[in-house]
C-alpha cells in the first residue's frame, strides 16, 4: 500500500505505551514476556486442579502440582531450543549468550509443544498413566497460556502484521510509519480464547482416547495458519515460498495431520461396532473387542 492509499492517521488505533518493566526492584527486573509466562503456568495449574477435583477425572491435585513442574521445564526448554533451531540458528551461533536472554523473546510454540510432549511422556511412564490420557487432560489447559504469550508479544511490540488499511490497524514501534494488522491480538483471540472455550466445553464430557488432544492440534493449526496470512514473517527468514508461505505454516502442517489422525483414531474406536465402550472408575474410557 502507498501512503496516500491509507486512511487518515486519526482513524488508526493507537498502540498503547506500556512500561516494558512492570516489576523492578533494584537488580530484579521482570519483563512483561516473563510475567506472561508466570501467569500462563499459574492459570494452567489452577485449571488443572479444578479438572482434577471433578468426579471421575482420574487425577489427584498433587499429581497436577507435580506435572506442572515437569511441563514448565519442558515448555521453556523446548520453546527456546525450538526457536533457535527453527528460526535463527546462525544468530545464536554468533552470540551464544543470547540463548539466556529470554526476555528478548524468541520462543517457538512448536518447540514448546515438543518439550511438553516429552515431559508428558516421561511423567506418564513415572505415574503409570497412558500417554494420550495425559495429553487429553492437559490440552484444555494450554490455550489460555497461548493467550498470555500473545499478549506478551503485543506488549513487546513484536510479531506484527502486514501493512493494512483496516480501521483497527496500528503503527508499531520499530515497524515504520505505516499501520499494520495487530496479529498478536488475532492469535490471542483465536488460538487463545476461542480454542480454550471449544476445548473446555468439549472435554467436559467423556471423550474417546485422543479426541481432545486431536481437536487441540487441529484447532491450533488452523488458527495459526490463518493468522500467518496477515502476519509478517520473521525478518531473518522471510517468506519461504511465493510471498506468503511462512515457517509457522510449514511447522503447523505435520501438527494438523497428526491431529486429524488422532481424531480419526478416536472416533473409529467409538463407532466401531466390534468394540465395546467401557468407562473405568478413574473416568478414562477403553474399548474392548467383542467376541
Amino acid at each position: 500500500l502507498m501512503k496516500h492509499d491509507l486512511p487518515p492517521r486519526n482513524v488508526w488505533l493507537a498502540y498503547p505505551a506500556i512500561d516494558p518493566l512492570p516489576v523492578s526492584f533494584g537488580p530484579v527486573r521482570l519483563h512483561w514476556y516473563g510475567l506472561m509466562y508466570v501467569i500462563a503456568f499459574l492459570l494452567a495449574w489452577l485449571l488443572g486442579r479444578y479438572r482434577a477435583s471433578r468426579p471421575g477425572s482420574g487425577w489427584k491435585k498433587d499429581q497436577v502440582d507435580d506435572f506442572v513442574t515437569w511441563a514448565m521445564l519442558g515448555v521453556v526448554a523446548g520453546a527456546r531450543l525450538g526457536y533457535i533451531l527453527f528460526y535463527d540458528l546462525d544468530a545464536y551461533r554468533a552470540d551464544p549468550m543470547e540463548i539466556l536472554r529470554v526476555w528478548n523473546g524468541g520462543m517457538s510454540f512448536h518447540g514448546g509443544l515438543l518439550g511438553v510432549m516429552l515431559a508428558s511422556f516421561l511423567w506418564s511412564k513415572k505415574q503409570g498413566k497412558r500417554f494420550l490420557d495425559v495429553l487429553d487432560f492437559v490440552a484444555p489447559l494450554v490455550p489460555l497460556g497461548l493467550f498470555c504469550g500473545r499478549i506478551g508479544n503485543f506488549i513487546n511490540g513484536e510479531l506484527w502484521g502486514r501493512i493494512s488499511d483496516v480501521e483497527w490497524a496500528m503503527v508499531f514501534p520499530g515497524a515504520g510509519e505505516l499501520p499494520r494488522h495487530p496479529t498478536q491480538l488475532y492469535e490471542a483471540g483465536l488460538e487463545g480464547l476461542l480454542l480454550f472455550l471449544v476445548l473446555w466445553t468439549y472435554s467436559r464430557k467423556p471423550r474417546p482416547l485422543g479426541a481432545v488432544s486431536g481437536l487441540f492440534a487441529v484447532g491450533y493449526s488452523l488458527a495459526r495458519i490463518t493468522v500467518e496470512f496477515f502476519r509478517m514473517p520473521d525478518p531473518q527468514m522471510g517468506y519461504l515460498y511465493g510471498g506468503w508461505l511462512t515457517m509457522g505454516q510449514v511447522l503447523c502442517l505435520p501438527l494438523l495431520f497428526a491431529g486429524l489422525c488422532l481424531l480419526c483414531y478416536a472416533w473409529s474406536q467409538y463407532k466401531n461396532p466390534s468394540r465395546e465402550r467401557v468407562e473405568l472408575e478413574d473416568g478414562s474410557v477403553i474399548y474392548i473387542r467383542r467376541r
